[in-house]
């Protein structure tokens, strides 16, 4: 009676540590999803750069310092490694020279009416959305994951399964100041 008392606790404790790991292993997939998702929609917001920055050309050609800043931000972007952290810091960049070039925008009344500038400031700004809600998404996926990490019982598999915390993507202090534009 008393070992089958104790192989019934053995499976018992073994269905529990199944379970867990099996949980932790969905966590750290559902995080790794969100950081692909969070990455598609910056390499669309960098892919439409270029056409934007044709577009504004045309009307506002002797701007050529915010156009390479433009430029230089979104080569970087591609360059980043692949991490939130690397990418959050390209990430500001981006978005700090477009706000720059959109800025431009203001000084001349024929860009803010072009059809294609107009139809790839909605495209940028639909995927800007997307961008914000892919962050959000994965931010909440690490800290969920996280908190599986970090409480009983979990934490325990954890350790012996050698699941490791991420990295949350986080905008840089500068990344909220409005950018000086002169004329």
């Amino acid at each position: 009676m008393t070992i089958g008392i104790i192989i019934g606790i053995v499976v018992l404790v073994a269905i529990i540590g199944i379970v867990l790991y099996n949980g932790l292993v969905r966590s750290r997939n559902q995080v790794d999803n969100a950081w692909s998702q969070v990455d598609v929609q910056l390499k669309r917001r960098l892919d439409l750069i270029p056409n934007l920055v044709e577009t504004v050309k045309g009307y506002a050609t002797h701007e050529q310092k915010t156009f390479d800043a433009v430029i230089q931000a979104r080569s970087a972007a591609m360059s980043a490694a692949p991490t939130p952290g690397s990418q959050a810091t390209a990430d500001n960049m981006v978005s700090g020279a477009l706000r720059q070039l959109f800025a431009l925008s203001e000084a001349y009344p024929d860009l803010k009416a072009n059809q294609n500038f107009l139809a790839l400031q909605e495209e940028l700004s639909a995927t800007e959305g997307r961008v914000a809600y892919a962050r959000q998404f994965y931010n909440d996926s690490v800290l969920g994951y996280h908190n599986k990490l970090d409480t009983f019982p979990t934490l325990i598999v954890a350790k012996f399964g050698s699941f490791s915390r991420r990295e949350f993507f986080e905008a840089e202090d500068g990344a909220r100041v409005a950018p000086q534009v002169k004329f």
